[in-house]
């Protein structure tokens, strides 16, 4: 691997615990876990304002926004104000993705046992069809974290945390073949690709985020302005904007102990990429 260059970064906004971010042509919209709703960094609205516990955001074609968190996924458009549930019934949903036919690919974890402060107990990789089928796609996983799907739709990235990043094939009627590891690493969060096709993921204990080939060769190596980070998306008119949600992995701890943060040390910053990032599909539910 060559040289890497030096990044310039931009703070853009702070918070206790930064996650769920999304970056949608001209919006920027981030979550705090702790104090909760989600946040337009460009216009400053914030909606769902009660909802805590946000680990992923996604854009419906409509403009809702889809919200993860305690007992599902919800919506909300924020030009309208209209909201309502679109999955219900588990404990908790996290990073979320189009599976590039309308519909949508999540994770679940277990946020009951999280905010208790104990192990959080399995995860699940579900599917949610455009007509609403519900379907188990792998069950069993440690911690259910980033997700993407390549340009082709050919391979499902995830992030297992406290294991690996991983890849699954990506069989006819959306059934997945067996798991493999895409890069040994146990602090894996969150994820997305570039225009090539590498995925770039962070850690919630890694002061830099990784560009990886599909092969899991690492291509490029970015060192953030802090210790960890949950999230990164690209943006921007050209996708070269760089956008990561550094944190504190001793907050995270507190978090995990049930002790209340008191220091707004996470911070949404900005920097320039050398590559062209990848836009985000939009889901294309009817929520009406």
């Amino acid at each position: 691997m060559k040289d890497q260059p030096v990044f310039e970064f931009e703070e853009l906004a702070r918070g206790f615990y930064l996650e769920g971010l999304l970056v949608d042509d001209d919006d920027i919209w981030f979550t705090d876990v702790v104090t909760g709703g989600v946040r337009n960094l460009t216009t400053g609205q914030v909606v769902l304002p009660e909802r805590t516990m946000i680990g992923g955001l996604l854009m419906n074609v409509d403009g809702s926004l889809l919200v993860a968190g305690e007992g599902g996924i919800e919506w909300v458009n924020p030009k309208t104000g209209a909201q309502g549930v679109l999955v219900s019934g588990i404990d908790g949903a996290n990073e979320m993705r189009s599976d590039g036919e309308g519909g949508m690919v999540f994770g679940t974890i277990d946020l009951p046992g999280i905010l208790k402060g104990r192990k959080p107990g399995p995860s699940s990789i579900f599917r949610l069809s455009v007509d609403g089928t519900m379907t188990v796609l792998k069950e069993g996983l440690a911690f259910a974290n980033g997700l993407s799907l390549s340009p082709d739709g050919s391979e499902l990235y995830f992030n297992e945390s406290f294991a690996a990043s991983r890849r699954f094939p990506v069989r006819p009627n959306f059934t997945l073949g067996e798991i493999a590891t895409l890069r040994d690493m146990y602090d894996c969060d969150g994820m997305t690709l570039d225009a090539e096709g590498r995925v770039w993921i962070c850690g919630f204990s890694s002061d830099h985020v990784l560009g990886i080939d599909p092969a899991g060769g690492e291509t490029l190596r970015i060192d953030l302005p802090g210790p960890a980070c949950t999230n990164l998306r690209f943006g921007g008119a050209d996708m070269r904007d760089l956008f990561v949600t550094v944190v504190d992995p001793a907050s995270a701890q507190k978090l995990a102990e049930g002790v209340p943060l008191t220091e707004m040390n996470s911070v949404l910053y900005r920097t320039r990429s050398p590559v062209i990032g990848a836009p985000i599909a939009r889901t294309e539910f009817d929520l009406g």
